[in-house]
């Protein structure tokens, strides 16, 4: 039976059968480790952060003793749902987070893990903004909102629909919709001027095979 550890695009926890490509954490323990199950706690920290599977050979047992690992179709889906690359396990790619950071908010000096954090946090836990027809041509790629039930993100300008299991074209119904319906943008503010600062985040590999001319 699966574990309630995947994270979908809103923030959600939930059980569901197929893997994703990262993993995650929020600071701490979120589930009993006698039944790995998850209590009412969404979260021990700011510190919402975005793993690789696969660091130094270290291993772990799921929903353990340990922190409440988390798992995301891939890093657009992570950044949607709140958090943000890992300083340890993929330093190379925080790095260039916070330098985007620092671009898109015009900041004189680097911000700090914890900077961060407190914005996201404020943005991921507060009223969502919702978006008129004209500012989702504004989005950049990666950035998810929601119409009604489905999340679309784009991706070398187009839409896309996402799922846990991977990405499809988004349905014409869908984008239709978007002309009478305010979008919910899911991912934070900060994140979403990240990415229009020129970060590039990690995709599932479906999303790589919708692309061409």
């Amino acid at each position: 039976m699966p574990l309630t550890n995947r994270v979908s695009a809103d923030g959600g926890l939930h059980a569901v059968a197929a893997r994703g490509t990262m993993m995650g954490n929020r600071g701490g323990r979120l589930h009993d480790p006698q039944t790995q199950t998850l209590g009412r706690a969404r979260w021990r920290s700011r510190a919402w952060i975005c793993c690789v599977l696969e660091f130094r050979g270290r291993r772990r047992k799921v929903m353990g003793a340990g922190y409440t690992e988390l798992f995301f179709l891939d890093e657009a889906t992570a950044l949607a749902a709140g958090h943000r690359p890992c300083f340890e396990c993929r330093r190379a790619d925080a790095l260039r987070y916070r330098a985007a950071w620092q671009r898109a908010q015009g900041l004189s000096s680097p911000p700090s893990a914890p900077e961060m954090d407190r914005q996201l946090h404020g943005e991921r836990t507060g009223e969502r903004p919702v978006l008129a027809l004209g500012d989702l041509e504004m989005l950049p790629d990666g950035a998810m909102v929601r119409l009604g039930e489905t999340i679309l993100t784009r991706r070398e300008g187009r839409w896309l629909t996402w799922s846990f299991t991977g990405y499809r074209p988004a349905e014409p119904e869908a984008l239709a919709r978007a002309a009478d319906t305010r979008a919910e943008l899911l991912t934070p503010s900060a994140s979403v001027a990240v990415l229009a600062a020129g970060f590039r985040p990690l995709w599932h590999d479906s999303a790589a095979d919708l692309d061409g001319p």
